[in-house]
């Protein structure tokens, strides 16, 4: 079973996990530290920040699979006009290299009306493709080809799916790869074989491009990818011997679903913050949950939005709608007041454009501090509540 594991003779019981926790799930109990597995989100934060070692995250185990019973390598083949998506062939080539190093076959899957649609996925090197009749007419594409490609990887277990990363390639693979329980590397720039182990190493752009991080899956099949237009070149494979066109049954899916929609309130909380004037951001050195309440009392009382770091949102804390950075939204405010934001760099990236920026962090060696016009070196909650009070007494 997943869960936070507490070595009851480490603990000294000094706090240090308490605070760092961002979903507030730790607590000193009888002078040890205490975990609400319901509020833990297993994050890690609180084992890299235990002075003794005493807290580990133990995960479930690895499936049981017969990793061998899955062979071969697949791409999605996207439909364009009366043709293919461009991405389809630049997948097929270095399909065709990583099945050839494999010693496995390279496999297309396609919606079409008939086998002569396929021959261009033929003659770039595909010893096979499944080809399904597209959706009756009023269903969505995605969830058609989720239901496709996830109900015959259960069926036929690949080694490994690549998706070009177009939009909709974007929303087919984590619909499959939810389905079948395995993971997903987003975004790859190089993808091979590891000569001794046989996993395929998906490498990726990491931490706003300054790192490029090499990922394997080696306990769950098959192995799932997405690939950006561009990256590899498209090249004539030249059709093999025996290559041919498999057809197959459309995937068996639910009624399709409908939602009344209703215009969103213009003013909702948050949507304001690429045009804020004032803006007060919160980040996990805040503490527990309840603090965000100090964040949006202070807020108001300035006349600001709130904003937040990637963790808070993670943590459920605060909405997408708060998230600042690059994975959020770019703020240029006249003023920015931070509490508990130590400035990872997709951070800083969006608040790049801010006039003045005053941050708050009991860490003096945050990295926000490099960027802040003002550094408040102290307890993020002792100060929040000082300017409360202050400004509280001047509204009095």
């Amino acid at each position: 079973m997943s869960g936070l594991r507490i070595d009851a003779e480490k603990c000294v019981g000094c706090g240090a996990c308490v605070s760092a926790c961002p979903s507030g799930a730790l607590k000193i109990t009888d002078g040890l530290a205490a975990a609400d597995a319901g509020a833990c989100v297993l994050c890690g934060i609180c084992v890299d920040t235990c002075p003794t070692g005493a807290i580990a995250v133990e995960k479930e185990g690895a499936q049981d699979l017969d990793l061998s019973a899955w062979r071969d390598v697949w791409v999605f083949a996207q439909r364009e006009g009366d043709g293919f998506h461009p991405v389809t062939f630049e997948l097929l080539t270095q399909g065709r290299q990583l099945a050839d190093q494999l010693g496995q076959r390279l496999c297309a899957v396609t919606v079409g009306e008939g086998p002569e649609e396929c021959a261009p996925l033929l003659d770039a090197g595909c010893d096979l493709v499944y080809l399904c009749p597209p959706p009756e007419e009023g269903r969505r594409l995605e969830p058609f080809c989720a239901g496709l490609v996830a109900g015959l990887a259960e069926e036929r277990r690949p080694g490994a799916v690549l998706f070009g990363a177009t939009p909709l390639g974007r929303s087919l693979a984590p619909r499959v790869a939810a389905r079948l329980g395995t993971g997903l590397t987003a975004d790859c720039t190089q993808l091979d074989v590891d000569r001794e182990t046989g996993l395929l190493r998906q490498t990726r752009p990491a931490f706003g491009g300054n790192l490029m991080a090499t990922i394997v899956c080696p306990h769950h099949r098959p192995q799932m990818a997405t690939v950006r237009p561009g990256v590899f070149p498209a090249l004539a494979g030249g059709r093999r011997p025996g290559a041919r066109v498999e057809a197959v049954e459309p995937p068996v899916l639910p009624p399709p679903a409908t939602w009344e929609l209703t215009a969103a309130r213009a003013a909702r909380e948050g949507a304001g913050l690429p045009g804020a004037e004032v803006i007060v951001s919160v980040g996990r050195g805040i503490g527990v949950r309840k603090n965000v309440k100090l964040v949006e009392r202070l807020a108001q009382l300035l006349g600001a939005e709130v904003g937040c770091s990637r963790p808070l949102v993670e943590a459920g804390w605060l909405s997408y709608d708060h998230q600042i950075g690059q994975t959020g939204v770019s703020v240029s405010p006249k003023l920015l007041i931070t509490f508990g934001i130590s400035g990872a760099i997709q951070h800083l990236a969006g608040i790049a454009g801010a006039e003045r920026i005053v941050a708050v962090n009991s860490d003096p060696d945050a990295p926000i501090f490099a960027q802040a016009h003002e550094a408040v070196v102290g307890d993020c909650v002792e100060i929040l509540e000082e300017m409360i009070r202050a400004l509280e007494g001047r509204a009095d």
